[in-house]
């Protein structure tokens, strides 16, 4: 075994998930296979890994379980943990995001996706022998003032982005003057729909004609389009927001370095 090689351990109780993600990492980094969370227990007595891709759904231990006891146990709390879910664990992935695991990815995954989830943990717990540097994430704006939404969009996305909220509306332009987001993602909720005021703030700043403006709203009616490409809005993020959804809908506008 090359012991330079970074070492996955992948747990799930569907072997389909576990072989297609054992090919799909094998050629860049030790993987090890495991069925169970009670493998997982087993195997960290001899084995330490650098990463742990952990399936929510799993009968006997489940992911949840397994991460608090991860967390509770000093030789194993510091090793991130990326959960491997499907969609409509989407509230449970935010749930447990906030107790400690580092992010997700949803099933079925794709090479690129999963090696990118990857590599951005490795890039944050291992800087010095990652490529890719703190700066040279981009930086994303939000506004919305929904505690959990909120902290959901910061959870999910500050793998790949400097996130800035914007807690005053009021201080939009001050903000701009201090950086230049490459994304804005507005909370644009009835009646106050406070997120179509500030697409002019923004488009009047020459830096930011063509920059994305992505909508947080529960609805998304041909009115709604018509005013939102009227002001110069790209695409909506529907509400309750979804992780995979969130994800995919930025990355069709902000083009990574």
């Amino acid at each position: 075994m090359d012991s330079t090689r970074k070492k996955i351990m992948m747990v799930d109780d569907d072997k389909a998930i576990l072989a297609m993600g054992r090919v799909m990492l094998k050629d860049k980094y030790e993987v090890f296979p495991l069925p169970s969370a009670a493998k997982l227990f087993d195997i960290l007595e001899k084995v330490t890994p650098d990463i742990i891709l952990l399936d929510i759904k799993m009968p006997e231990i489940d992911g949840i379980e397994a991460l608090k006891r991860l967390k509770a146990d000093s030789r194993y709390s510091k090793i991130p943990v990326i959960f491997v879910t499907s969609i409509d664990d989407d509230r449970s992935v935010f749930e447990h995001l906030k107790h400690g695991a580092y992010s997700s990815v949803g099933k079925p995954f794709s090479a690129p996706e999963l090696h990118s989830r990857i590599e951005n943990c490795l890039n944050d717990f291992f800087p010095s022998e990652t490529v890719i540097k703190e700066e040279d994430k981009k930086t994303m704006v939000v506004f919305d003032d929904t505690p959990v939404e909120s902290k959901l969009i910061q959870l999910v996305m500050r793998e790949e982005f400097n996130i800035r909220k914007l807690s005053d509306p009021g201080k939009l332009k001050d903000l701009l003057q201090e950086i230049t987001p490459d994304v804005f993602l507005l909370d644009n909720k009835k009646p106050a729909q406070i997120g179509a005021k500030l697409v002019p703030v923004i488009r009047e700043n020459p830096k930011f004609k063509d920059t994305p403006i992505l909508f947080l709203q529960h609805e998304k009616t041909s009115e709604c389009q018509a005013e939102a490409m009227r002001l110069g809005v790209c695409d909506f993020i529907i509400k309750p927001i979804k992780v995979e959804p969130l994800r995919k809908t930025i990355a069709k506008y902000v083009i990574k370095k």
